[in-house]
């Protein structure tokens, strides 16, 4: 299936590439011209050499010359979303209509407070941020410099209002968006979504963060755009960007962690010529044990991984072609939490079955030991953008293979105890109709087929086949003020579960199961005033159940419960409204939205009783454990909840900013579960306030300086859901950081930037709600159960950005 597919993909971004120009010029002839123009500075018409200009669409870019001037060759007639930036100033973003040799000039105006920005996430096309109905937050690679972490998910937690992290160590975060995750969170990264067993507890991401250009957060049901498993929202990752024509670029990175001595490093070289594009790039981040002053050195915290990848594209007037491909190598330890009864101190495995106490020596190891994972993510995509005449296709077809081993014999570390190998193959054909007026319409198919096979003993869920495919149909209406989206589609997924024989006893049964359903979604931007924004919007999505909640029979390392499947789950199907107002004006910031989501048939963990009544349990063949045994079931719930964001710098003081975000949600069954209406992972209410100077912004040595003091404060989380012994309440804490960073510059270029970032200061011994170490053993010494959050962290991060033309 692999080797196959890959082949298809060369062929087919090689077929598109060198094969289109002679149809599209013959077959949809269509006029290209010449886009011009310069970029200056609104309050001084001064040129601003070096700002960027980026078509989204047509994922082309240029960068202005010395005197502000910028030129786009062979864009066709038609309305087109530019996205203008630079350092200092407010992104812009207009819609220009491009007819025969057109030429427009540009004035940005100077501002610490990003207003706008452009987003490709839960549409067809680029759309502004003030006309998108749905909320969708927007994190650039400069931003994600100065957030102090140990994974990308960790970094998203701190920053975007709304999601947050549940976390088994530094190493694994799964994303949730206002308290729904798993395969309710769907991840775009590179134009494909990404495939690596959702469904465990202990399973991340597996993407490379250093090697992240843009994260877009979309809050709300998604299934229009992406078929099943987007009801709590999306986050798109995009890391391999086009490099603007003429341009070229050579990156190095390298950061440093005290508390658990992380390390990582990166570099990429990217460029342009004539159309032709290339990056390549490569990573390399490791980790000993964490501390805290609880717990001190957590064993088995530790982690490594290294990513490397690259891409070829093509850009000419018949469209654009796009071939990308990485390769992620992850060993991540899994903490148990066992001590010692008698000192407290972490218990660490030998072979025989023996136990010891783990040392300083274990602790500032790199290399985890058992149990552990290694985790290896392919990922080959090919991305094609085809011109018929005004019209538009676009192409996409991707593969990956996520290949997930599982290692908790001391006596064998090179067996598995659990193989997972899944491969995924992803493909969407998206046709959009050329500009009428105020309308913009485009319709398509997405889909996927995938293949899951266990290859050790240990087995969880069934090999199993699936097949998916949906179509849509979406259109956006703009006169105006206003701005009018939404659409429909409708899904069909097949999924083949293969009866097992595991240890000549039959473990799984053959099913097949079909989900239909349909999606869809309207809603409307107002643009009230220059300064003030509204929104409303009302989406329907669905999420078929995953194959460990139709078919799982079985425990693994980093769970304390035997889990078993329901094959006759139906899809769990949301409906949620969202409102939000916006206002930004010169010094000031404002955003509030607000949503309710309901859920039919959502899918929990219930605790399965035995014929007497009390907790059915079973003996766990590796570890002589006894396990409680739970199934999956369905119930209805609603969530609601809200976030707010103000950020302040006042006249005269422009270089002060005072931001402060609020986020809170709710979530709770229709019928108690257990004796609990709360649902399961809901995070806790959360305000972070920010007090931050931007100086320098123009300066010749040193420049865009910034000193930022943060407080993070979680609130207790008393609504825990308690249904079965599940969570507990988990107390507030207030968490103090703090960052300094500055370009270095010389002869009006950036030599390299310096990131110096401190977190919890106080050294504040903290669980997270949604810390899935907080419910591991109880320290006998000081009473205390479970792990406790990373202590205080210093961090280091340099870059250095070279540029040169071509």
């Amino acid at each position: 299936m692999r080797k196959h597919f890959i082949l298809l993909v060369i062929l087919l971004s090689c077929t598109t590439a060198f094969g289109q120009t002679e149809m599209s010029a013959k077959t949809y002839p269509v006029q290209r011209a010449a886009f011009t123009g310069s970029v200056k500075d609104a309050k001084t018409n001064q040129p601003l050499a070096g700002a960027s200009l980026y078509l989204p669409d047509l994922k082309q870019g240029v960068i202005a010359d010395n005197n502000g001037n910028f030129k786009f060759a062979g864009i066709a007639n038609g309305k087109h979303v530019i996205e203008i930036s630079y350092q200092g100033y407010a992104t812009l973003i207009e819609t220009v209509e491009i007819n025969g040799e057109t030429n427009h000039d540009f004035q940005m105006q100077p501002t610490f407070i990003e207003q706008d920005a452009v987003t490709v996430t839960g549409t067809t096309f680029a759309t502004r941020l003030k006309q998108s109905p749905q909320p969708v937050s927007v994190l650039k690679q400069s931003e994600l410099e100065k957030v102090v972490s140990t994974n990308l998910i960790d970094a998203l937690a701190k920053t975007v209002p709304g999601v947050t992290a549940l976390s088994t160590g530094p190493a694994i975060s799964k994303p949730f968006i206002r308290g729904l995750g798993y395969n309710r969170v769907l991840v775009i990264n590179d134009g494909i979504r990404q495939e690596g067993q959702q469904w465990g507890d202990e399973h991340g991401i597996e993407i490379d963060d250093y090697s992240v250009q843009r994260i877009e957060v979309l809050k709300g049901p998604a299934s229009l755009m992406y078929g099943s498993d987007a009801i709590a929202g999306v986050i798109n990752i995009q890391s391999q960007a086009v490099a603007p024509e003429a341009t070229g670029k050579i990156n190095f990175s390298g950061e440093y962690q005290t508390n658990n001595g992380l390390r990582g490093f990166y570099g990429n070289t990217a460029g342009t010529k004539n159309g032709f594009s290339w990056n390549a790039y490569g990573s390399y981040k490791g980790a000993h044990d964490y501390q805290n002053k609880y717990d001190g050195y957590v064993y088995n915290s530790k982690f490594y991984n290294a990513n490397f990848g690259g891409m070829l594209a093509y850009r000419g007037n018949w469209g654009n072609s796009r071939l990308l491909v990485s390769n992620f190598n992850q060993h991540i330890g899994m903490v148990e939490g066992e001590r010692d009864e008698a000192t407290g101190r972490f218990l660490k495995a030998l072979p025989g079955g023996e136990e010891t106490t783990a040392t300083d020596n274990d602790f500032k190891q790199i290399d985890p030991q058992v149990p552990f994972q290694h985790i290896r993510h392919f990922k080959i995509t090919s991305d094609n953008t085809i011109n018929l005449g005004s019209n538009r296709l676009d192409l996409v077809a991707g593969f990956q293979q996520n290949r997930r081993q599982e290692f908790g014999n001391a006596d064998n570390t090179n067996t598995p105890d659990a193989y997972f190998d899944l491969k995924t193959v992803s493909y969407a054909a998206r046709f959009h109709l050329p500009s009428n007026k105020n309308w913009k319409t485009s319709f398509g198919l997405t889909g996927m087929a995938q293949s899951n096979t266990n290859r050790a003993a240990e087995v969880i869920i069934p090999d199993y086949r699936l097949f998916d495919v949906g179509g849509f149909v979406y259109s956006q209406y703009i006169k105006d003020k206003l701005s009018v989206s939404g659409g429909l589609r409708y899904d069909n997924r097949h999924i083949n579960g293969s009866a097992m024989i595991v240890e000549d006893e039959p473990k799984f049964s053959q099913f097949e199961r079909n989900f239909s359903n349909i999606s869809g979604s309207i809603g409307l931007a107002y643009q009230a005033s220059k300064a003030v924004s509204l929104k409303f919007n009302v989406a329907r999505g669905f999420r078929a159940p995953n194959l460990a909640e139709l078919a799982s029979n079985g425990a693994h390392e980093g769970t304390n419960r035997y889990e078993a499947g329901d094959n006759k789950l139906k899809s769990e199907v949301s409906l949620q409204a969202d409102a939000g107002a916006e206002v930004n004006t010169e010094h000031i910031s404002l955003s509030a939205s607000v949503f309710y989501n309901n859920i039919s048939r959502f899918i929990f963990y219930s605790k399965v009783q035995n014929v007497s009544g009390g907790d059915s349990v079973l003996t766990d063949p590796e570890s002589g454990d006894l396990l409680n045994v739970y199934r999956f079931n369905q119930d209805n719930a609603y969530l609601y909840g809200a976030e707010f964001n103000i950020d302040i710098h006042p006249h005269p003081l422009d270089w002060l900013h005072f931001e402060n975000t609020f986020s809170y949600t709710r979530g709770q069954f229709v019928n108690a579960v257990d004796g609990s209406k709360n649902i399961p992972f809901i995070p806790a209410a959360r305000l972070i306030s920010e007090l931050r100077g931007n100086f320098l912004g123009k300066g010749k040595t040193m420049r865009n300086l910034y000193v930022s003091v943060t407080g993070d404060y979680s609130f207790a989380q008393n609504n825990p859901f308690t249904g079965f012994n599940t969570e507990t309440a988990t107390s507030s804490y207030f968490l103090l950081n703090a960052g300094i960073g500055a370009d270095i510059a010389s002869k009006g270029k950036t030599i390299c930037s310096i990131h110096l970032s401190a977190f919890n200061l106080g050294d504040i011994a903290y669980q997270n709600h949604l810390s899935r170490l907080k419910y591991t053993a109880v320290n006998n010494v000081t009473g205390r159960q479970g792990v406790f959050d990373m202590g205080r962290n210093f961090s280091v991060r340099v870059d250095v950005p070279l540029t040169y033309k071509l």
